[in-house]
């Protein structure tokens, strides 16, 4: 598999917050939900999306697709200047702001909310509501925030993702769950393939001939015991070397690379799987369940056990 094969087999969306936003100028939201990945489709109209952690705004148009990454709050509105007229806090909960009119932003019915069905500007909102549905590889390798403008791809599924949204059949629910999870696989495909990609340093190393190879030798098989004489040697070069340029381009030694590599996968097994513990040690490179524990806990601040209740 290749690693970014590796990333994207991650979103499993699990009744994810699906909305279709519709506002009338002057509007402006703020974001408070803290909610892991949010993923923004403009249908019509533009909107300005702000980030608090000073990255600055970024426009998008009909068509544009942005993804946002938690828990950092920002705003959406018509103009960076428009102060928020409400708030979505944690588990969607909206309230007004400053005084603002309790009905400004409303129920609309099926999956719509906001002004009114006929205004302006009408923005399709998937939202990923819980860690475990995410893997914390995929979120590492994520910007606060990315636009992907419809001149560098256009969004094969917006037409679809509307149509559903505007249904209210049995299992709705499911269908828009798979829809949410192809369109951020896509749009991320797409955005990873940009020049501009701010990608991770270990997704940058893998064009590197001698760390390339070394990290592709642990993300293949994790479960092999690896020594840094092992890794050298079958990348061609010495101990000294492949530790020394490891670090200067992943930013870590490749066995503290190899022990979070090996403790990320067993975090995504025990939340997508039912293998024991045992079998997920032996699975990453762990003697027992006792030694996986122990790592895992050190390193998560958790039990594996823990961890799967959490994600479950």
């Amino acid at each position: 598999m290749d690693v970014l094969a590796g990333l994207l087999e991650g979103p499993r969306a699990r009744g994810a917050f699906m909305i279709r936003a519709l506002f009338e100028p002057p509007w402006s939201v703020r974001i408070a939900d803290e909610a892991p990945l949010s993923v923004m489709i403009m249908v019509r109209g533009s909107a300005w999306i702000v980030p608090e952690d000073g990255t600055g705004p970024q426009l998008i148009g009909p068509g544009d697709v942005a993804i946002a990454r938690g828990p950092d709050h920002y705003t959406c509105a018509d103009d960076v200047g428009t102060a928020p007229y409400a708030e979505v806090q944690p588990g969607q909960r909206c309230v007004p702001l400053d005084g603002a009119p309790e009905a400004r932003y409303r129920d609309l019915g099926v999956r719509a909310w906001g002004e009114s069905r006929d205004s302006s500007v009408e923005m399709l909102i998937g939202t990923y509501q819980m860690q475990g549905e995410l893997t914390g590889r995929l979120l590492d390798a994520l910007p606060a925030l990315l636009v992907l403008p419809t001149q560098v791809w256009d969004c094969p599924l917006t037409p679809l993702l509307a149509d559903e949204m505007n249904r209210d059949e049995p299992g709705q629910e499911v269908v828009l769950d798979r829809l949410l999870d192809l369109l951020l696989i896509a749009a991320l495909r797409a955005w990873f393939s940009r020049p501009e990609a701010a990608a991770p340093a270990w997704y940058r190393a893998m064009g590197d001939p001698v760390v390339g190879r070394a990290l592709r030798l642990l993300q293949d098989d994790p479960a092999h015991p690896w020594t840094i004489v092992d890794l050298a040697t079958k990348s061609g070069v010495s101990r000294a070397a492949l530790a020394r340029r490891f670090a200067e381009l992943v930013g870590e030694p490749p066995m503290t690379y190899l022990t979070n590599w090996r403790l990320a996968l067993a975090a995504d097994l025990l939340r997508d799987s039912e293998l024991t513990i045992g079998s997920i040690a032996r699975r990453v490179g762990y003697g027992s369940a006792f030694a996986l524990s122990s790592a895992f806990k050190r390193v998560y601040g958790v039990s594996p056990q823990e961890h799967r209740t959490r994600a479950a």
